[in-house]
Formats: structure tokens, C-alpha cells, sequence
């Protein structure tokens, strides 16, 4: 079994540069009339799938797409080696921090978010990151 992660952006070529300099993901490929771009990092493939603002996922769905700030149960997390640099990294390339960097027994968590409302992690693992506490 493979996954693969699909994240609907407004802007193809904005959310690549992004997605490049925020995160060090490159873009391998454009399909389907350049509407979608396959990027590849951090062990993952990720799919960049261009869908309009106020559109629906599927016909029967009642929210339509909603670039602003929102929230997902489904998110990204990075670990990094520094989180401080890779925060400082990805706000020069435009995301925004939702809180401060926070500590934890397994180490320190960033919050933020993409220039399309998605939100994502940056984790720095200590010791033996979540293995600390269970």
C-alpha cells in the first residue's frame, strides 16, 4: 500500500514555490493540464491539486472549498532537526505561526499555517520524541 497526500490549493504556482521554500518538497511533475503538481520530500509524495474557492468537493457536499484560515482533523506534520529554523523558514515563504513554539517531554511543536488556510507542524523531536511518554 502506498498514500498519498492531496492538498487543494487556489493557485498552482503559489502553493508550489511555497510548498519548495517552506518545506524543501520539489516538484517532480505537472499533470493534467497543470492542474495538479507532484512534489516529493520528507518521505512523502504530495499531490498539489488546483480547485477553485467556492467549489464543492463532491455533489452532494454541503461546505464548498474555503481558502481563509480553517481547521482539519487531517493535517501535516514535519519533523526537522531545528524547529526554530524551519518555523523562521516557512514564515519567509509565507506561513503564518497560529502560536508560539511550544515545549513538550518529547520535544517542541510549531503550528501554522499555509497561504491557503492549511494547517501544518513542524516537530523537533528530544530523546525519544513520542516514545518519551508512552
Amino acid at each position: 500500500m502506498q498514500a498519498i497526500i492531496n492538498i487543494d490549493v487556489p493557485d498552482l504556482d503559489a502553493a508550489i514555490e511555497f510548498y519548495a521554500r517552506a518545506t524543501h518538497l520539489t516538484l517532480v511533475r505537472r499533470l493534467f493540464d497543470d492542474t495538479v503538481a507532484e512534489l516529493e520530500g520528507a518521505g512523502l509524495r504530495v499531490m498539489l491539486l488546483l480547485k477553485e474557492p467556492r467549489t464543492t468537493p463532491v455533489p452532494q457536499a454541503t461546505l464548498e472549498r474555503d481558502y481563509g484560515r480553517h481547521w482539519t482533523p487531517v493535517h501535516l506534520d514535519f519533523v526537522v532537526a531545528d524547529v526554530e529554523t524551519a518555523t523562521h523558514q516557512a514564515m519567509a515563504a509565507g506561513a503564518t505561526l497560529d502560536l508560539p513554539i511550544e515545549d513538550f517531554v518529547w520535544g517542541r511543536q510549531a503550528c501554522l499555517r499555509d497561504p491557503f488556510g492549511h494547517g501544518f507542524c513542524f516537530l523537533q523531536w528530544l530523546g525519544r520524541g513520542y516514545d518519551e511518554v508512552a
